[in-house]
Formats: C-alpha cells, sequence, structure tokens
C-alpha cells in the first residue's frame, strides 16, 4: 500500500474513534483523540444514512490500512462466502498476515507490521512469506526469524507490545516467539464496535 500523505490522527478524528494507526501512543495520554475529548465541540450534524453507510466503511478500510480497490476487493471475496458477508469480511481481514503479526504482539502497528512483513522478517510454518495480505490458515505457524530477533528495533517491539492481551484465537509461545491460529475468529471475538450491515448496505446500493 502507498504510504498516505494525510495525518493518522486525522482520521481517527475524522470518525470519533480510535484506530490505533499509530501504535504504542494510541495506548496512552499523547492520543489526540484523548486530548481533544474534554474540548471537543459536542453539537453535531445530522448524518444521512448513506454518511453513516460511508463512515462506517472508512473505519474499517482505515483501521486495516486498505485502499478503496483493495477493500472491496476483501469485501468481494466475503459476497461470496457461505457465511453472513459482514462477519466474513472481517474474519477475512484478521486473517491477512500483517493483522495476525500485529495482533500476536510483533508490532506496534498494523502499518508497521505490514512494513516487517514486506522486509522478510517473518516465517510461516518455516517458509519465508513477504506478502502482507497472504491468508492464514487454521494450524498455520507464524514466527520470527532468528536474525530478525536479535535486531535492537525487534526487541524493544516485544519488549513493549507483548504485554497486550491476546485474542482467543490465536496462541503464542512467548520463548520461541511463535504464534499459532488455533481456529478463525468467532463471530463474537470481531470488533463488535463495527456495523457490519452498515457496510453491506453501502456495497448494496
Amino acid at each position: 500500500m502507498p504510504p498516505s500523505r494525510e495525518s493518522k490522527c486525522k482520521r481517527c478524528r475524522a470518525l470519533n474513534v480510535k484506530l490505533f494507526l499509530k501504535g504504542e501512543r494510541c495506548y496512552t495520554d499523547k492520543c489526540s483523540l484523548e486530548k481533544r475529548k474534554s474540548t471537543r465541540f459536542t453539537g453535531r450534524r445530522r448524518v444521512s444514512q448513506y454518511g453513516q453507510q460511508l463512515k462506517e466503511k472508512q473505519k474499517v478500510k482505515w483501521k486495516y490500512g486498505m485502499l478503496e480497490g483493495q477493500f472491496k476487493r476483501w469485501y468481494q471475496m466475503a459476497e461470496k462466502s457461505s457465511n453472513i458477508t459482514g462477519e466474513e469480511l472481517l474474519r477475512l481481514l484478521e486473517r491477512r498476515l500483517d493483522n495476525v503479526v500485529y495482533r500476536l504482539g510483533f508490532s506496534f502497528s498494523r502499518s508497521q507490521a505490514r512494513q516487517l512483513v514486506n522486509h522478510d522478517h517473518f516465517l510461516v510454518n518455516g517458509r519465508a512469506v513477504n506478502i502482507p495480505s497472504y491468508l492464514i490458515k487454521e494450524g498455520d505457524v507464524v514466527e520470527i526469524k532468528d536474525e530478525s530477533k536479535k535486531l535492537p528495533s525487534m526487541k524493544q517491539i516485544l519488549k513493549v507490545s507483548q504485554k497486550k492481551a491476546l485474542p482467543g484465537w490465536l496462541e503464542i509461545d512467548k520463548k520461541s516467539l511463535k504464534g499459532m491460529v488455533k481456529r478463525f475468529p468467532l463471530p463474537e471475538e470481531l470488533d463488535q464496535e463495527i456495523d457490519l450491515s452498515l457496510i453491506v448496505e453501502y456495497y448494496s446500493r
């Protein structure tokens, strides 16, 4: 994905939602959304139904670091599934290698995870994979390359980010730094703050 010149914090403020685009900073009082809470003007214009649909779509697209065309292709994949479209969309996005790397605590943010994957720091089932959109399957093992574990930047990431809670569908051996996908996320393990019906309505227009 090409770098965006738009401020990451600006995206969060536009949606009034934390997208966790700046990694560690988003968990502290330095988060610009936290700073503005006490001074934010509470009056809001009434948003149209289309506006609500667009906002929800943008929220997910930005959260997972997608361009419009990429996000639409993931939606079309979910639409072809026999599962509920909205839930399957999030499940597919959660299964992306860059997201799994982030969820395992091997990066501060999804954008950093994408960069680390691109730079060939990870193995999947013992084989090097440098495609952020690679779809992880049940039973797959994701690990950091031995030479990458020695990097000062990676040591700092692991020291801080591995304190985060791990989703129930993943498990990790913190000693060997190997993560495994036990199963795919259940509906209740997906982000409950996202109104998936609005995204489906947006693409059904």
